[in-house]
């Protein structure tokens, strides 16, 4: 369960910086970053808890 928090803490912190980033290479980096963690969150929610 602790994996998922820092996941979803992870996609909440890496949104909110590439709103009030001004790069934009590195707010679509940060988005990207949030996707990736959110299909992991995705396949933790399938697993059945051990």
């Amino acid at each position: 369960m602790a994996r998922i928090d820092y996941l979803k803490a992870q996609v909440a912190r890496a949104e909110r910086l590439a709103k009030a980033i001004l790069d934009q290479h590195t707010a679509e980096r940060l988005q990207a970053f949030a996707a990736e963690c959110r299909a992991e969150l995705q396949v933790l929610s399938l697993k059945p808890a051990a």
